[in-house]
């Protein structure tokens, strides 16, 4: 009833407009809120799942485009153990991520160019990661992947890590790997992806102890 006599109430001020001082307008709408994605982070010592407002097209634009990311409805997990907490809301500096999982779609067709896929493989903290970086053709995978933004999307990718004494092996659709710390990274092969035998570097920079969550879809392997 009274969304009713509103619209009324304004076809009458369009036809004759009252004084300003008596005008009545109903409220403007809330503007729409972007959607919130999963959001699945990699840190130097946990593991972490929540939400994030998408405010950008895709992950890794949002990832590129801002220095911190707000997340909610947030679980943790520690890869020391078997520690698991929750946390309602927090927020996540761009330095304390190695990597981002990337769950649901790719982002505009619109947007893509032609590329051609070039295999890589890197150390990035405790994690290796092998899988696809889009590049043009003829150029150099990994002087592309070095000047990038700092966060550089992977397709077809595996992580691999330890969760104490447990080795865990990830399949993803896409993983965005902050490439400010990567200890290493090397072409790779499409039949099979070899590590080299590198001492790896810790990875600089503060990080996040305690919360930051985890929940991983995919495969995974355990040692037997």
């Amino acid at each position: 009833m009274s969304s009713c006599l509103t619209r009324r109430a304004r076809l009458v001020f369009r036809r004759d407009p009252l004084p300003e001082a008596v005008r009545v307008d109903a409220p403007a709408p809330a503007p729409a809120l972007p959607p919130e994605v999963e959001f699945i982070g990699y840190a130097e010592d946990c593991l972490f799942r929540g939400h994030v407002r998408m405010h950008a097209d895709r992950l890794s634009d949002l990832l590129n485009d801002h220095d911190e990311y707000k997340l909610v409805d947030v679980l943790v997990e520690d890869l020391a153990g078997d520690r698991t907490i929750q946390i309602r809301d927090i927020v996540i500096a761009r330095d304390e991520l190695l990597l981002v999982q990337v769950v649901g779609p790719r982002g505009d067709r619109g947007r893509r160019v032609r590329t051609r896929q070039h295999p890589l493989a890197l150390q990035v903290g405790p994690y290796q990661v092998r899988g696809y970086l889009h590049a043009l053709p003829g150029t150099d995978p990994v002087s592309s992947f070095r000047h990038r933004r700092p966060m550089v999307p992977l397709t077809e990718a595996w992580i691999e890590y330890r969760q104490g004494n447990t080795h865990q092996r990830r399949q993803v659709a896409t993983v965005v790997v902050n490439r400010h710390q990567v200890d290493w990274v090397v072409e790779a092969h499409d039949s099979e992806v070899e590590m080299p035998d590198l001492f790896v570097q810790p990875a600089q920079g503060p990080l996040v102890k305690d919360f930051t969550a985890y929940a991983l879809d995919g495969p995974t392997q355990r040692d037997r």
